[in-house]
């Protein structure tokens, strides 16, 4: 009887094969007893010393049958090849006596790319539902020798035809050839290579006219690696670059090639002359001068890709439809229903699915002519996977009712084209019934709203009282003409006319000037507004804090570019200070610092915190744009 390395036995001669049979199953619970009393360890193996540029083999070797092999973290070293598993037995029968033994090992090819000690952390498997870890190695990394330059020219470089395109490749795939317009497609591309890569890099992306293409692997740090057989070859594949794309327009879309360059690694025989013994030329080139690595650079292409776009069905297409496609829900809700006039609430309307909703426009939403309602807020929790992008869009309203009464918010509609289902849908969210209560205490006082408009409300000051107090009398027989006040108030228009010319002069000068009139009314607003929002700031009066610093903000674009406060908005604002060609970032910066001054007002949380930060943006945007305008 004889057994090999592919556990078939084999007997030998001529009898009753009924003994035959039973051997063999004593022999089998024999090994599987054996096997058994064996101690099973995973041992991890290399070479404890490597120069920079020197390729070695990690083993990991376990005498069991194993699986779920979960590799270490090998940061440190560039990985060439692996892990490649492998598998040995072997059985021995010696005066009765039964010995098997089985081999597991998992084989990395690694290469040491800089000096410094390294140490490898343990890997580990899993044997009959018991994990194993293996040792931790340490590996020191000399100097040495680097590998050569990727660069053409170089005298130790091959051609790039020593490695034909059935060896490495780059191939182009599409996991939907036939989308609608808007429909999310996902591009993969994945190399294939049956040699060691030493690096790559893409030299030209492919073109996409006609898509708005999301990167799903920007951010990931390890590719995703397996392997696969085409024609009978076996490949170690990776997942280089994935995209997920929308179509913008219908008909029939290209996707140009990818061109990428790659450095592989081949084995070069060693240059030793030959002898007349094949024994010794085969000994002395494979075991003692050993095979060398050389660098190799190619440029490899991928496919071309044509994708064929259907246009989204006319028949059926709701009013509101605005090109969104994919699967959506929609939620509605709001933080308040009841307030008092001149409060504030917010209304926020989220929209979650998956597809490109980056690209979802605000809803059309209908308020009472009493609400104050401001741009919306705009929220993106957008979330990147391999599988696609998806996710939610939340807009915020920011609501102040001006007059009490009760108030309702029709329903909101939202329309989309489902996919799968090949029909429009329409969602509605709820309608909302507002109280508003006449308002407390806000006599007085004006509000501005800065977002769309500005609009000036004064509240019971229609009405004045008449002058009291005591009169003042004069003696009978008292006449102005020939008193000294007579006197004064004759000379009184030649002063006040030659005053009128010396300032008048002045003003002038001063006008000529135009950076110093600049100066002088930034100078003003700043010391006029902020400093008594800064007052109220200190007293913790955070409702006359936040008119003057927004009256502060408003009032210098007013005064500034020489808008009228009834047409100033954020648009106006931000087309003012382009105009003058401020500063793109601090234009923001101005912008968001208007926005931000009508949020905190009505924004939960730390008071004083919001103020103080308010504040210093306020006077830091004003003091800035007063700068970059000199």
């Amino acid at each position: 009887m004889e057994y090999n390395r592919n556990n078939i036995y084999t007997f030998v001669g001529k009898g009753n094969l009924l003994p035959m049979r039973l051997s063999i199953v004593v022999l089998m619970l024999l090994t599987a007893l054996q096997g058994f009393a064996q101690d099973i360890e995973l041992k991890a193996s290399a070479r404890e010393v490597v120069s920079v540029g020197d390729q070695f083999r990690l083993v990991f070797s376990i005498n069991a049958q194993a699986s779920g092999f979960t590799a270490p973290v090998l940061k440190d070293f560039n990985i060439l090849a692996g892990p490649s598993q492998s598998s040995s037995s072997s059985m021995q029968i010696i005066n009765n006596q039964v010995t098997r033994s089985v081999d597991f090992s998992f084989t990395y090819i690694l290469q040491a790319s800089k000096e410094g000690t390294f140490t490898i952390t343990p890997a580990s498997v899993n044997v009959d539902g018991k994990i194993y870890k293996s040792n931790p190695l340490t590996i020191k990394v000399v100097k040495g020798n680097a590998p050569p330059p990727q660069q053409g020219g170089q005298s130790n470089q091959q051609p790039s035809g020593d490695i034909s395109s059935k060896d490495l490749f780059v191939r182009a795939s599409v996991n939907k050839s036939n989308p609608y317009q808007g429909e999310q497609v996902i591009v993969t591309y994945k190399i294939y290579t049956r040699v060691p890569i030493a690096e790559y890099s893409v030299t030209k992306a492919p073109g996409l006219s006609g898509f708005w293409t999301q990167d799903l692997l920007k951010d990931s740090k390890n590719l995703n690696q397996y392997r696969e057989t085409i024609d009978g070859q076996e490949y170690v594949v990776a997942e280089i670059k994935k995209d997920a794309m929308f179509a913008q327009k219908s008909g029939n879309l290209t996707i140009e090639p990818l061109e990428m360059d790659v450095v592989a690694q081949i084995q070069r025989k060693s240059g030793r002359r030959p002898t007349n013994d094949p024994f010794f030329d085969s000994f002395f080139n494979d075991s003692f001068f050993g095979n060398t690595m050389q660098n190799v650079k190619k440029t490899i292409r991928s496919n071309q890709l044509t994708i064929n776009v259907k246009p989204l069905p006319s028949q059926g297409r709701p009013v509101d439809f605005t090109g969104a496609a994919g699967n959506y829900t929609i939620a509605v809700s709001t933080d308040r229903t009841e307030l008092k006039a001149n409060d504030a609430m917010s209304l926020k309307f989220t929209i979650t699915g998956k597809g490109n909703l980056k690209l979802i426009e605000k809803p059309a939403l209908v308020f009472p002519s009493d609400f104050e309602v401001y741009d919306p807020r705009i929220t993106d929790n957008i979330n990147i996977t391999s599988s696609g992008v998806s996710g939610s869009r939340t807009f915020e309203y920011l609501i102040i009712p001006r007059n009490p009464g009760n108030f309702k918010i029709k329903p909101a509609s939202f329309s989309y084209f489902d996919i799968e289902a090949g029909v429009y849908k329409t969602l509605n969210s709820q309608e909302f019934n507002i109280k508003v209560n006449r308002s407390d205490g806000s006599e007085g006082t004006f509000t501005a709203g800065g977002t769309n408009k500005e609009d000036f409300k004064y509240i019971g000051s229609d009405i004045r009282f008449i002058k009291t107090g005591v009169m003042k009398l004069r003696p009978v027989n008292t006449f102005l003409f020939g008193s000294p006040t007579f006197w004064m108030l004759l000379a009184a228009p030649v002063l006040l006319f030659i005053l009128f010319l010396i300032i008048w002069r002045n003003e002038l000068k001063k006008r000529s000037n135009q950076a110093l009139m600049r100066n002088r009314k930034a100078t003003g607003v700043a010391r006029k507004r902020l400093k008594m929002a800064e007052k109220f700031m200190k007293q913790g009066d955070h409702v006359h804090f936040w008119a003057e610093t927004s009256n502060a903000l408003w009032g210098y674009m007013s005064d500034k570019f020489n808008i009228p406060r009834s047409t100033l908005s954020m648009d106006s604002a931000a087309d003012a200070l382009n105009a003058r060609k401020v500063n793109a970032e601090l234009s923001n910066q101005f912008i968001s610092t208007l926005n931000n001054c009508e949020f905190a007002r009505f924004a939960p949380g730390d008071k004083s915190q919001a103020m103080g930060d308010l504040y210093k943006q306020a006077l830091d945007v004003i003091t800035r744009t007063e700068q970059e305008l000199k």
